[in-house]
């Protein structure tokens, strides 16, 4: 059926007159599709480069972080590790002098000291039970450093000394070797032999006025005979 639409002017007897147009069929047809979108558009080109700004007021207030004002000093901490050691410093100024030393002994300048002694025994009888052993022959003695009516060696010259005894046996035989009262060392021989020797040595530092000797203990079967002496002897290693 075929739709006829009119248009139709109506005058109107207003004042000022108006012509109206009115249609007087309506729109009946279906909306089309969507149309394919289009192609993206390009970048635009930069800008030209502004001009610098002006330096912004002081931030006064609102969120974010802000300067605060100086705080007071903290407690004192702990003390840190030792560092490391830094280079040598200078050499510093020479002390002062110090006191004169007492003299020493007299003697000639760049001779070498010396201190030695050996003695013999020179007796059947044994010495007596724990006591000082004596020795009555003289073969050295620098200086009488060794004295026979004690027994003792008295040191002149400290240093480095060597000791040695030996000794002929008729029997058992314990010897202590003292300085001082102070026991050095013991040498024992409990073999129960006839006609047997028997020997014992120690290196020991002794100051001057120190003294050194032989002593017996439970056995004391030491003799000096012509057939076998029993011999004391010392000597200085080095003087200090």
């Amino acid at each position: 059926m075929l739709h006829r639409c009119f248009l139709v002017i109506a005058l109107y007897s207003l004042a000022p007159p108006l012509l109206v147009a009115q249609e007087t069929c309506p729109a009946t047809g279906i909306p089309g599709m969507p149309g394919i979108p289009g192609t993206p558009g390009r970048d635009g080109r930069d800008g030209e480069k502004g001009e610098k700004g002006q330096q912004g007021a002081e931030w006064a207030g609102g969120l974010g972080p802000q300067k605060g004002l100086k705080g007071e000093p903290g407690l004192l901490g702990f003390p840190g590790k030792r560092g490391e050691s830094g280079d040598p410093g200078e050499p510093g100024d020479p002390g002062r002098d110090g006191l004169a030393g007492e003299p020493g002994e007299a003697g000639s300048a760049g001779v070498q000291q010396r201190a030695a002694f050996s003695v013999s025994r020179l007796t059947s009888e044994f010495p007596d039970r724990g006591s000082v052993i004596h020795f009555l022959k003289v073969i050295t003695n620098i200086n009488d450093d060794f004295n026979t009516a004690t027994g003792h060696f008295r040191c002149r010259v400290p240093g480095t000394y060597y000791f040695v005894y030996h000794s002929s046996l008729e029997d058992r035989l314990c010897v202590l070797m003292k300085m001082d009262d102070t026991l050095l060392t013991s040498f024992c021989d409990h073999r129960r032999t006839r006609r047997q020797v028997t020997a014992g040595g120690l290196a020991v530092y002794v100051s001057q006025g120190q003294e050194v000797w032989l002593e017996t203990k439970d056995y004391r079967g030491m003799v000096g005979m012509t057939a076998g002496y029993s011999i004391f002897s010392g000597f200085l290693l080095r003087a200090h």
